[in-house]
């Protein structure tokens, strides 16, 4: 039957148990000690807290710099000076792309993310060498993590003649995600920008992830719009709204009636927790919105900073959210799984019989020391093979 079992171990905290495993799915959890001694044993927990897979919602692979030696950060203060420099750097850098993302996905499994969104550049300097290059990635570990692609216009979309069919070109080649950027700041023409963009859904059967980083009301307004093209377009589920930015510009109250129209449209919200103004994530679980998070850049022109580490993420929203308590601290736990699963449609996703075993082991008492100390001592199961120990990455 090719069993394995993961003894004694304590899941999200709770009671030790043994797990057992059959071809890289969970079969049963049951008491620590109870599982049958012949099955062959993956590996003894001794104890420690047993956790899904971390979930990284938003990231940039394609635009890394990870592995090459230091470069002084030359980007200027504005989005548009950012997105041109950014050509600048990358247009002819000497590192392949594989190169590059390749190692920075491998430092990132090691650190317990076996689930990713991935937003790679469509824009007309350089075509679908982006595109092409992280579908080649992505099946080159697709053994071992789950990848969605967005096609992602970062230098605009309108403005810039040709970034659709670009867009069309990565869909039709296995893209799975529409994506978008600042309607209204950028493209300069917000409702044209979010018909195009729920046209190409549509036509194509995927749903949207959109950049919004526009302020105040501007912002609210285009994410009233973007409920109401969800809600006429019937994508319910499947649209994902990144930064959003302005919801951090109002208090918690006056955003309770849009919250309630985000949760009923289940559109996400994704926040990389490194804002001007703290976005109301306890406000909007509350109400029912689902939050994920993700890396966003990573050693990139934008930023040199970034370490690909979730649970080092949830304890950054923590710490930005003054979040002291157990629960809360949970929580910020709860936005880099579930939340993430939740908002990339994942199935067979958890701690419970018939899903992936997709796991990491860490020393905890329980989730929020997890959170707070997010210790580098994990080891990383994938599909029921232990793929890094110690923030070493093992291979294939």
């Amino acid at each position: 039957m090719n069993l394995q079992v993961i003894r004694n171990v304590r899941p999200l905290g709770g009671s030790a148990c043994d797990v057992v495993l059959e071809q890289g799915v969970i079969k049963a959890m049951m008491p620590a000690g109870t599982a049958a001694p012949g099955i062959d044993c993956l590996i003894d927990g001794q104890g420690q807290l047993l956790l899904p897979a971390l979930v990284d919602s938003h990231v940039h692979f394609d635009k890394t710099l990870w592995g090459t030696p230091w470069r002084a950060n030359t980007a200027g203060s504005t989005r548009n000076e950012r997105i041109a420099n950014e050509q600048g750097v990358l247009g002819n850098f000497a590192v392949a792309i594989a190169d590059r993302a390749g190692p920075l996905i491998e430092h990132c499994i090691a650190k317990g993310s076996l689930y990713f969104r991935c937003h790679v550049d469509a824009q007309t300097v350089w075509g679908l060498r982006h595109i092409e290059a992280m579908l080649e990635l992505r099946q080159k570990y697709a053994s071992l993590i789950d990848m969605q692609l967005v096609t992602f216009p970062q230098g605009g979309m309108l403005i810039q003649p040709g970034t659709t069919d670009l867009m069309r070109a990565a869909l039709d080649r296995g893209v799975d995600i529409v994506g978008g950027i600042d309607p209204a700041t950028l493209d300069r023409d917000p409702i044209r920008h979010l018909e195009t963009l729920f046209d190409l859904a549509t036509g194509y059967g995927r749903g949207i992830d959109i950049h919004l980083h526009e302020p105040g009301e501007l912002g609210r307004w285009q994410i009233e719009r973007i409920a109401d093209m969800t809600r006429a377009c019937g994508l319910t589920g499947r649209v994902m709204i990144s930064h959003a930015y302005s919801l951090g510009a109002f208090p918690p109250h006056d955003l309770l009636a849009l919250a309630d129209r985000l949760a009923e449209l289940d559109i996400s919200i994704m926040t990389c927790v490194l804002h001007q103004a703290a976005l109301p994530v306890a406000m909007l679980r509350s109400r029912g919105v689902n939050v994920c998070s993700g890396s966003d850049g990573i050693r990139d022109a934008w930023s040199p900073s970034g370490n690909g580490d979730m649970l080092a993420r949830a304890s950054l929203l923590a710490l930005r959210s003054d979040w002291n308590r157990d629960q809360d601290l949970a929580m910020a736990f709860d936005i880099v799984t579930a939340g993430g699963a939740h908002a990339l449609g994942l199935t067979r996703y958890g701690l419970a019989a018939g899903c992936q075993a997709n796991l990491v082991l860490l020393p905890a008492e329980n989730l929020a020391e997890a959170v707070v100390n997010h210790s580098q001592q994990r080891t990383v199961i994938s599909r029921g093979k232990i793929v890094a120990r110690d923030g070493v990455y093992l291979g294939h």
